[in-house]
């Protein structure tokens, strides 16, 4: 691969990899909010015992469920994406001693 592929794969990936940070940034603050909503709602629900308490209570746990999922995928992405960019500077460093 030529010295110029690899940069500019390493850029590509370095861009994706601020991006899904940011993205991870911005679900930690949704999930953080969602949980404390179920919270509230698991305690209204304990509280009231109706069915409609119950409901509610269910409704935000599997919202605050789908979030946490969603973050467990985009720290996968986030750790084949550090991987993808270590092997791309190895790559690299491997060019730079061969070519030396």
């Amino acid at each position: 691969m030529s010295r110029a592929l690899i940069e500019r794969r390493l850029f590509d990936t370095a861009q994706r990899l601020r991006a899904a940070t940011d993205e991870l940034a911005v679900l930690d603050e949704q999930l953080a909010a969602l949980a404390e909503s179920a919270e509230e709602a698991r305690m209204r629900s304990l509280v009231s015992e109706t069915p409609l308490a119950h409901r509610e209570h269910s409704e935000a746990q599997r919202h605050v469920d789908a979030l946490d999922r969603a973050r467990r995928n985009l720290l996968a992405s986030i750790d084949t994406l550090r991987s993808s960019q270590d092997e791309l500077l190895d790559r690299l460093l491997a060019d730079d001693a061969g070519g030396s």
